[in-house]
């Protein structure tokens, strides 16, 4: 199975999944990384892991349309199965979505559908679980259709919000979990423990 990555910033869950690969926990291959921010902790992975990295944004392509393409042609060049995104924070064109529908992941660290949609990304998120004074928290790993968040879900882990947590003290709890819960998920769709065709819409 191989991995192609979306990664806008830091791509620290991209990490986990190509360290879960390297140490044989997780049967597949990371083949390419995307990225649209040329300054990307993320390509700065792919290049010291050696691994395909590439720059598209709406600066490179500044049509929406030819960016979609570019990206898909990018992806299937690499022969990409799955693709996974890891804090990329653009929107992906409807191109690259009906070529891969059923086969991109996104990961949110919340309990979706709660929580979720546009504009909820990062520490947003966790402020919003503490100011509802929600008990549990989480990670979300689903598909990725056209709305914001609401793909079907393929996983979840619960994550507790403890008395006194910071948005900051929450966010490092969750991110943890994160970093098991997406190696752990591919690897069932890799092993076909997860059957990607029971989750299409």
């Amino acid at each position: 199975m191989n991995i192609g990555f979306l990664a806008s910033h830091g791509g620290s869950n991209m990490q986990a999944i190509i360290d879960a690969a390297k140490k044989g926990k997780l049967h597949a291959r990371p083949v390419v990384v995307i990225s649209n921010n040329a300054d990307s902790t993320a390509l700065e992975r792919a290049r010291s892991e050696g691994i395909p990295g590439f720059y598209l944004s709406g600066k490179t392509h500044p049509d929406p349309d030819s960016l979609d393409q570019a990206i898909l042609d990018t992806l299937l060049a690499c022969n990409v199965d799955i693709v996974v995104l890891a804090g990329y924070m653009k929107k992906l064109g409807p191109g690259t979505l009906s070529r891969f529908t059923g086969r991109i992941l996104n990961i949110h660290p919340a309990l979706l559908p709660k929580h979720g949609g546009k504009g909820m990304y990062g520490i947003h998120v966790h402020e919003s679980v503490i100011a509802d004074g929600e008990k549990e928290s989480g990670v979300t790993i689903h598909l990725v259709t056209e709305e914001y968040d609401r793909g079907p879900i393929i996983a979840q882990v619960r994550v507790p919000v403890e008395p006194g947590d910071t948005p900051e003290m929450l966010a490092q709890r969750v991110l943890i979990q994160e970093h098991i819960l997406y190696p752990a998920t591919l690897e069932g769709i890799a092993t076909g423990e997860i059957n990607l065709d029971n989750f299409k819409k």
